[in-house]
């Protein structure tokens, strides 16, 4: 069999040798000889057969080989292209058509365009998202969950995120809409997961305590270590804002015994040096973390160049082997990005259209408008309906159904297409103007987010043996 290129993804990380079947998921381990054998048969192109007899090998693994252990790699590669563990053939995409009835499955309800703080890399423009400083009404917050329960159709479990700005300063619109969720998802016979994402200013006393009785998630921002923190998220009066918001944010997980929460930060060209501010986050007590590098106009000085890439491949390269030193201590923790199941992975539209914004994910603005996701908020032709009325332009739905890895023509070829569905909507919107445009940079963090998230899956079946 001759190697088609886009199959398989071959990486070497820390003296393992890993595959990647694409179109299946499979990973494998294999010994420096076999992937020097494979690295082979990519360059030349020839048969599985062919290459125990090619007069000459790049990898040092193969100089001293036995001819016939080279041939006995062969069979044995063979018979995984065979038996599909290697090689495997893509999906069945011919005709293949993102469904046309969906059902909404998950809301961003801004409770408050308005916030007390004023971050630098803010993309709702310190929560105003363009427009004016507001609330939501309990009014529009109800009728925004009854079209949600609406929308849903059949579906049991739904999701709704209190976003802002900061949702914390609509408390009260917040507290009636928990409640109202709770008490009507029961009587509809749904489960509906409440989370909210909060700044920590406000995180404390009542509110902490009916958060923690209604076992709303939580979603904590910190960017890290003091002065990186307070660097990127001054409050309104252009104060550091991590003395007041590393004790609230401590406080609100020790009270739900660290659990039912994730501490997430953003990560500048200030900090590339990021490891140390998770290192910061999980000697804080904190082990459900994330940091997540901040999306920014080039022209900003805290926006990351392509130059910055190798520093941090290398920060993340730490993070994974410090992933796996702690789970060997036995003081394991868990980093969003680092999250990933082999075993059973989403269905084929999940796996090529990834968050569902436009579809089954929409996000509603103070005022009960509705958008395809939350970063579209307060871009006034992305509208696709409001609350009290339901999807009023289905044709921006299908625009984002469709831009999916199959219609994205730096997709098609791409290792990682069945991992990341084709990127963010948003980036690739605000750096290209075109859906079907990924965001560059952001793609090549993916990849290296990903290799190093597979690798961590095979250090863990090590340690199960």
């Amino acid at each position: 069999m001759k190697f088609k290129e886009n199959r398989i993804h071959c990486f070497q990380f820390d003296q393992e040798n890993i595959i990647i079947d694409i179109n299946s998921g499979l990973v494998h381990s294999v010994s420096g000889l076999v992937y020097d054998f494979i690295g082979q048969w990519r360059q030349t192109g020839c048969r599985l057969a062919e290459v125990p007899a090619l007069p000459y090998w790049n990898g040092a693994a193969a100089a001293s080989a036995d001819p016939e252990e080279l041939k006995e790699i062969a069979a044995e590669l063979e018979a995984m292209v065979q038996n599909g563990s290697l090689m495997s053939e893509a999906p069945e995409l011919e005709g293949f058509r993102m469904p046309e009835d969906h059902v909404v499955k998950a809301l961003c309800l801004h409770v408050a365009h308005d916030c007390n703080l004023r971050c630098r890399y803010c993309f709702g423009g310190t929560g105003t998202f363009g427009g004016d400083r507001s609330l939501m009404s309990y009014e529009v917050g109800k009728a925004a969950l009854d079209f949600l329960f609406e929308a849903s159709g059949k579906r049991q479990h739904i999701e709704v995120d209190y976003f802002g700005g900061e949702p914390l300063m609509n408390f009260e619109v917040v507290r009636k809409l928990v409640l109202y969720g709770r008490d009507e998802s029961r009587r509809r016979g749904k489960v509906l997961l409440q989370t909210l994402t909060t700044n920590g200013v406000l995180l404390a006393g009542e509110i902490l305590d009916f958060l923690n009785r209604e076992e709303v998630a939580l979603v904590l921002s910190l960017d890290g270590r003091k002065e990186v923190h307070d660097r990127m998220r001054p409050s309104a009066n252009n104060k550091g804002s991590y003395d007041v918001i590393m004790p609230h944010h401590q406080a609100a997980a020790a009270s739900r015994n660290w659990d039912n929460y994730y501490l997430r930060g953003t990560f500048t060209r200030y900090n590339k040096d990021f490891f140390e501010d998770i290192l910061h986050m999980l000697e804080a007590g904190f082990d459900l973390v994330s940091e997540e590098p901040v999306v920014a106009p080039p022209e900003e000085p805290y926006a990351f160049k392509e130059e910055d890439l190798p520093e941090l491949y290398e920060q993340y390269e730490k993070l994974a082997r410090y992933y796996i030193q702690r789970q060997k201590a036995g003081k394991p923790f868990l980093f969003f990005h680092f999250n990933l199941d082999l075993d059973r992975g989403p269905c084929l539209p999940k796996r090529l259209t990834g968050c569902g914004a436009g579809g089954e994910y929409l996000a509603v603005a103070p005022e009960g408008t509705l958008y395809p996701c939350h970063q579209f908020v307060g871009d006034h032709d992305f509208i696709v309906g409001h609350v009290n009325t339901g999807i009023q332009k289905p044709e921006i739905g299908r625009q984002f159904r469709n831009a999916h890895v199959l219609e994205k023509e730096k997709c098609m070829n791409c290792w990682a297409r069945f991992y990341c569905s084709g990127g963010c909507h948003a980036n690739a919107w605000n750096f290209n103007k075109d859906l079907k445009k990924p965001y560059e940079l952001g793609c090549e963090l993916e990849k290296k987010r990903l290799e190093c998230a597979v690798w961590i899956k095979v250090k863990q079946h090590e340690l199960a043996e």
